[in-house]
C-alpha cells in the first residue's frame, strides 16, 4: 500500500521504517524542514537503538522517502505531538498539531482512503478529526475510513515493540477498524491487534499511562516519608516486594516523557470532578523536583557560591528524549534560586540544553561542588565509583 506518515519524530519515523520493511511504499512528511534535510542525507535525527541501520535498509530498498509536502496515498497515519497548553492554570491538551495535520490530509483525501490517528488524545478526538475531514472535503462520512491506534512503545526498544506489542485499534465504524487492523497485521509479528470502538481505544492509552503515573506517585511519596524517618526507601521497597502480591516501583526525580507526564492531564481536563486520585498523583509527581531541590539546598546549607552538577538531563536512562524531563525541571528550580548549575547528558551533542550548560562527566565532576544523580545512564553506572567520591544526592537506585 501507499502510506503517508505525518510527523517524523520518536513515533512517526520508526513506524514509517517498520511499514517500509513490511513492503509498503512509505512517504514521510514533517513540517520541520531541517528534519527532512537530515533524513535526505541518510541520517536520522533521533537516538534510538538499531534505527539508523533500519533506516539505511529501507532507503536501499527504496521503500521510504521523506518529504516537506504531504504525498497522496491510500493510508494516512497522523503521529504528531499532543502536548498540553502551558499558559493555562491547569494543564489542558493542545490538539493544534492533530487538527493542523488533519487539515493537511483533507487537501489530498479521496474516497476510500484510511486515516489513522496514532497520537495520544483525549476521548472523542478521533471523531472530531473525522468531523473536520468531512467539513473540509465535502466527502460523506461513510465514504472514507478513520481509526485510532495509539502507540505502545518504550524508548530504546521502539522498533522491537512496534512489531511485538499488542495493539488496540478503535473506530467509529467496524469496517474502518477492520481496515486498520488489516494494515497493522502486516507488521505486528508477535502481538495481537485487538479491535474496539475509537473512544475505548483513546481511553485505553490514557488509562495505561495514568495507571503507571499513579503507581510512580506512590513510590515518590514513599521516598518523602522515608526521608522523614531516615530510612532507605529502596531497601524498604525491595523488602515490601518480597510479598507475593506486592510490586512497588522505585522512586526517582519525578516523571517525564511525552506520555506518563502528560496523558493523565487529559483525563483530569475532561473529568475534573471524577479524577481526584489521578489529579493528586500527578501533582505529587510534579512536586518531586521541587522536593529534591529543597533537599539539595539543605545538604549544601544554601551556599550560593557552590556549583551544582546534574547527572542526566533526559527524561529516562539511555535515551536522548528531553520532553517533560524532571531533571531539567530540577536544574531550572536550582537556577531560579540563584545557584550555578551545570549538567551532563551524554546522549545529547548540544553544548547547552534549555539554559543548562551540557559538558562531559569528567568536566562536571571537576567543576561542581555537589552533584545530583538523576538517571542510570550506562556511562554513569560504569563510573559510579568515581561519581560517589563527590558530595552527591542520589535520586535513583543505581548499582555497578
Amino acid at each position: 500500500m501507499k502510506i503517508s506518515v505525518l510527523g517524523l519524530g520518536y513515533i512517526g519515523l520508526p513506524t514509517s521504517i517498520i511499514l517500509a520493511k513490511a513492503g509498503h511504499d512509505v512517504y514521510g512528511f514533517d513540517v520541520n524542514k531541517e528534519v527532512i534535510k537530515k533524513l535526505g542525507t541518510g541520517k536520522i535525527h533521533i537516538i534510538e537503538n538499531n534505527l539508523q541501520e533500519a533506516y539505511e535498509e529501507v532507503l536501499k530498498d527504496k521503500k521510504f522517502k521523506a518529504y516537506s509536502q504531504l504525498q497522496k496515498a491510500d493510508v494516512y497515519i497522523i503521529a504528531v505531538p499532543t502536548p498540553f497548553k502551558r499558559e493555562h492554570k491547569e494543564k489542558v491538551a493542545d490538539l493544534s498539531y492533530v487538527f493542523s495535520a488533519t487539515e493537511i490530509v483533507a487537501k489530498v483525501l479521496k474516497e476510500g482512503s484510511l486515516v489513522i490517528l496514532e497520537s495520544t488524545v483525549p476521548p472523542k478526538t478521533t471523531r472530531k478529526m473525522t468531523d473536520i475531514l468531512v467539513e473540509k472535503t465535502g466527502i460523506n462520512r461513510d465514504k472514507f475510513f478513520t481509526a485510532h491506534c495509539p502507540e505502545r512503545v518504550l524508548p530504546g526498544r521502539i522498533l522491537y515493540e512496534i512489531e511485538h506489542n499488542d495493539r488496540v485499534i478503535g473506530a467509529e465504524r467496524k469496517e474502518s477498524a477492520q481496515m486498520a487492523k488489516d494494515l497493522y497485521d502486516t507488521f505486528v509479528k508477535e502481538g495481537t491487534n485487538y479491535v474496539t470502538d475509537d473512544i475505548t481505544a483513546e481511553m485505553c492509552k490514557l488509562v495505561e499511562n495514568t495507571s503507571r503515573d499513579v503507581n510512580i506517585a506512590f513510590a515518590n511519596e514513599l521516598s518523602i516519608i522515608c526521608d522523614k524517618l531516615d530510612i532507605d526507601v529502596f531497601e524498604l521497597i525491595e523488602l515490601a516486594n518480597k510479598h507475593p502480591r506486592v510490586n512497588i516501583l522505585n522512586p526517582g526525580v519525578g516523571v517525564g516523557g511525552h506520555c506518563i507526564a502528560v496523558d493523565p492531564w487529559f483525563l483530569v481536563e475532561k473529568f475534573p470532578q471524577e479524577s481526584k486520585l489521578i489529579h493528586t498523583a500527578r501533582k505529587r509527581n510534579d512536586f518531586k523536583p521541587t522536593w529534591i531541590a529543597d533537599k539539595v539546598e539543605e545538604k549544601i546549607k544554601k551556599d550560593k557560591s557552590l556549583t551544582i552538577g546534574i547527572l542526566g538531563l533526559a527524561y529516562k536512562a539511555n535515551v536522548d528524549d528531553l520532553r517533560e524531563s524532571p531533571s531539567i525541571e530540577l536544574a531550572h528550580i536550582l537556577q531560579e534560586r540563584g545557584y550555578k548549575v551545570i549538567g551532563c547528558e551524554p546522549y545529547s551533542e548540544e553544548s547547552e540544553i534549555k539554559r543548562i550548560k551540557n559538558i562531559s562527566l569528567d568536566e562536571v565532576l571537576k567543576k561542581s561542588n555537589y552533584v545530583v544523580l538523576t538517571l542510570a545512564h550506562n556511562e554513569f553506572k560504569e563510573n559510579l565509583q568515581k561519581i560517589e567520591k563527590k558530595n552527591i544526592f542520589n535520586c535513583i537506585k543505581i548499582s555497578r
